[in-house]
């Protein structure tokens, strides 16, 4: 009877070995989980049967907002290129969802192709039916950025009477269904439209369950003044607050995202700080897909686990020959009631399940005399996958990133500020005077030396302690100042000469002026009299 035991046990000792993380992904979704999601209907429910290529497709970033925001411009930044069906105007002009993808030859490739092509992840798209296949294509073209990512444009989000006009597909529902297998979702925002409509409201919260994948752009930053900027965003913070139910804050990029001059510079500095961050964020995308994959698995495993208990239970509710149809509903509207006594049972966490209301409204249009009763070697599959399979696989993205060469997103706009005078922060702080010919530390040289001789020097150098004394004047604290120490004692003795003082003052400079410390001093602030103790 129990004759499953022993080679459970087995199975235990000796964890499933994978070549890869893709495969590894693959084998455990097709052998442990999707025997408990069909058991129990899952895909009716929630989400669509994962294929081989939601495990293989590069990163994808799915753009949302309301219409005239940006979207499709922003993508023309990033790329540096149109790509085709591009539509760009103050009106909602992208009525259709763009998949911006890599391709050797330029074209569109509409939606009812796409669904059965095995190598696009868009198979499943085909349950929304021919009003989303109509409005759904992938735009291909050849483009240094579409090599490690792709790109998601959506229809932007009507406001006002607009948005009382049917679509003919369910926009919210599309929406969920890109947010469970992109690895980005960015919310952009325009700075003189912060009215977040009922539809917008409505897509943001179908959105939940992926809030560690939200990023927040506030677009055509530079069209308003620094004070009004201010309050834009603190509005746009608190519009957010109402909607977004999460303890943390979204983290919100400041700027203006496409390629013409700034109409109010002031705040030029703030918007390349803010670029850069958001572009350190995409590129960081390809490195950490695989890991991204991995958590999506297990946030479907533990769903997958509560949904089976939520169907076994009500299977046990129902009677075996009459009075169905009214213990069903019964048991629909005391749902609250099944979800804590599952919680309580089985030690779940409530935030692992579904929304009550839309599991309600799905209840309603099924027959619970097909539901199956709880198979317990399913659920131990599952677990055991979750408690040893996984752990093997974090191991194997651990290798697979330190074998392969670091991958990021390159080509277009993220080449533009990588090198040269136009690099962030190029020229500023510890890189100030990096073009000059002369020593950068010798223009403030006499005021430091000035210091350094009441510092009572011997033979030309002064101690660590008479250092200290003049160096926490800055209040900066003893971490920060023992970094400087290390900068500028070049020749390691202990001991500072006129040169080195002058340099840590100059440290000191750059960190009080907001500023960060380089890991390593650069050569360019190398003291005339060390460059070649340093060579």
């Amino acid at each position: 009877m129990f004759s499953w035991l022993g080679s459970d046990d087995r199975r235990r000792k000796d964890p499933e070995v994978f070549q890869t993380v893709s495969e590894g992904l693959k084998k455990l979704y097709k052998t442990k989980l999707l025997p408990l999601e069909e058991h129990y209907r899952f895909h009716e429910f929630h989400s669509p049967a994962l294929e081989d290529a939601d495990f293989d497709n590069k990163p994808m970033v799915l753009l949302v907002g309301q219409y005239s925001t940006g979207k499709t411009t922003f993508i023309r930044y990033l790329l540096e290129q149109d790509f085709p069906g591009m539509r760009i105007g103050p009106e909602p002009t992208t009525d259709s969802f763009i998949a911006v993808m890599h391709g050797q030859v330029e074209g569109i490739v509409p939606g009812n192709a796409l669904v059965v092509d095995p190598k696009k992840p868009f198979r499943k798209l085909n349950a929304f039916g021919n009003a989303f296949l109509n409005r759904f294509v992938c735009a291909q073209l050849p483009n240094p950025v579409l090599e490690s990512i792709s790109v998601i444009d959506t229809p932007g989000i009507l406001s006002g009477e607009k948005q009382r006009i049917s679509r003919g597909y369910d926009f919210a529902a599309v929406l969920e269904w890109f947010a469970e297998r992109v690895d980005r979702i960015i919310l952009l925002f325009d700075a003189h439209k912060l009215d977040i409509s009922d539809e917008f409201s409505e897509v943001i919260k179908a959105l939940k369950n992926h809030e560690d994948k939200m990023r927040v752009v506030l677009n055509k930053a530079d069209q308003i003044e620094t004070q009004q900027l201010m309050r834009v965003y603190g509005a746009l913070m608190w519009s957010l607050g109402k909607i977004v139910n999460t303890p943390e804050v979204i983290r919100v990029y400041i700027g203006s995202f496409w390629s013409h001059p700034l109409l109010i510079p002031d705040n030029r500095k703030l918007f390349e700080a803010e670029e850069q961050d958001l572009f350190r964020d995409i590129q960081s995308l390809p490195r950490n897909a695989a890991l991204r994959k991995l958590n999506d698995l297990i946030k479907r495993a533990r769903l997958a686990k509560v949904h089976a208990y939520i169907i076994s239970s009500l299977k046990k509710e129902m009677p075996s020959v009459f009075g169905k149809e009214n213990k069903k509903k019964e048991l629909v509207n005391n749902l609250a009631e099944i979800y804590g006594r599952i919680e309580r049972e089985h030690q779940i966490s409530p935030g692992d399940f579904p929304n009550l209301k839309r599991m309600q409204d799905q209840l309603q249009a099924q027959d619970f005399s097909k539901f199956q009763p709880l198979k317990s070697k399913l659920l131990e599959v599952v677990d055991d996958m979750l408690a040893h399979d996984i752990a093997q696989l974090m191991v194997l993205v651990r290798q697979e990133e330190t074998q392969r060469p670091i991958q990021m997103v390159k080509g277009g706009a993220f080449e533009g500020t990588l090198h040269g005078p136009f690099g962030h922060g190029y020229g500023e702080g510890a890189g100030e005077g990096i073009d000059d010919a002369e020593w950068v530390v010798a223009r403030d040289k006499p005021m430091y030396d000035e210091i350094f001789y009441t510092l009572s020097p011997v033979d030309g150098k002064i101690t660590g302690a008479n250092a200290k004394k003049e160096m926490v004047r800055s209040k900066l604290p003893n971490s920060v100042l023992g970094k400087i120490w290390k900068l500028a004692d070049i020749d390691k003795d202990g001991m500072l000469d006129d040169e080195e003082f002058a340099l840590a003052n100059h440290l000191i400079k750059v960190k009080l002026e907001g500023h960060e410390l380089p890991n390593e001093l650069p050569a360019h602030l190398l003291p005339p009299s060390k460059r070649k103790v340093a060579e």
